[in-house]
This record gives structure tokens, sequence and C-alpha cells, in this order.
């Protein structure tokens, strides 16, 4: 005979994920205190109990997406600065401002790379039942017997 705890939850739907994952929320439960400091966030959901560090190398995911989102930034501030000061084009600040950018808009966006790279990789490779209390995450087991 099954038990509840042989069914795997269903994960909320993946526009929810991406939904909470882009609001610096826990992807399975949507709690917002997820991190302790701009840099640090917990090793686990409060609400639900999620690890938010699943596998080893977890993070390297958030480390693509925070270049997927810098380097086209990078580039807009890069080639806009030498539309803006053609034909004299002036090294010194589009250097500045290309430094600028590499380094503060990673930092800023951070804790989005954290909580969305969470959110995609749950869409990925979907919970497993024992990873989230799903009754403090609002969501039931799918065909628990009545």
């Amino acid at each position: 005979m099954r038990t509840p705890d042989d069914y795997v939850p269903q994960p909320p739907a993946k526009k929810t994920l991406f939904r909470r994952g882009l609001l610096v929320r826990c992807p399975a439960c949507g709690d917002r205190h997820v991190f302790t400091s701009w840099f640090r966030m917990k090793p686990r959901c409060d609400s639900c109990g999620l690890v938010f560090e699943r596998i080893a190398g977890h993070w390297t995911g958030a480390i693509g997406i925070s270049i997927i989102i810098s380097f086209p930034l990078l580039a807009i501030v890069l080639i806009g600065s030498i539309i803006a000061t053609a034909p004299d084009i002036k090294t010194t600040p589009i250097v500045i401002a290309g430094v600028l950018v590499g380094i503060f808009v990673p930092l800023l966006i951070f804790p989005l790379t954290r909580t969305l790279w969470t959110a995609l990789d749950i869409m990925m490779r979907p919970l497993r039942a024992d990873e989230v209390d799903w009754s403090a995450a609002g969501e039931n087991p799918p065909n628990q017997p009545d």
C-alpha cells in the first residue's frame, strides 16, 4: 500500500515559479525572507524547508544568469558611449562606464539571480516529496487517497 509520503507533489505552475524567482522569493512557497543580508542566502526556506542549494555546484546557474543579464547591459553601455562620443571617441569615460557596469550590475542583481536560478532548476528538476513541507507551502500532493 502506498503512503502519502510516496506521492511526489506537483510544484507550483511554471509561471508562478518564474514570478516568485523574479520577485526574490522562495520559488516553492513564495516566502519573502530567503536572505539574511544582500549577499547571504539562508540555507533553507523558513516556511517550507526547501534547501536552496539542491545539488553541489547549484549556484553555477545563478552565475550564468548574472552573465546573461550583465553582458548585454555592458554592450549597450559601451556601444552607446562610443556612438555618443563619435567621431571624437574618448576612451577614458567609456572604460570607466564599462568597469562600473561590469562591477555593479552583478552586485545589484545578486539576490535575483539566486532565486531565479532556483526557480528554473525546479522547472527542470521537479521537487521530490521530501524536499518541501507542502502543507506550509500551501500546495497539496496530487492524487492522495481520500
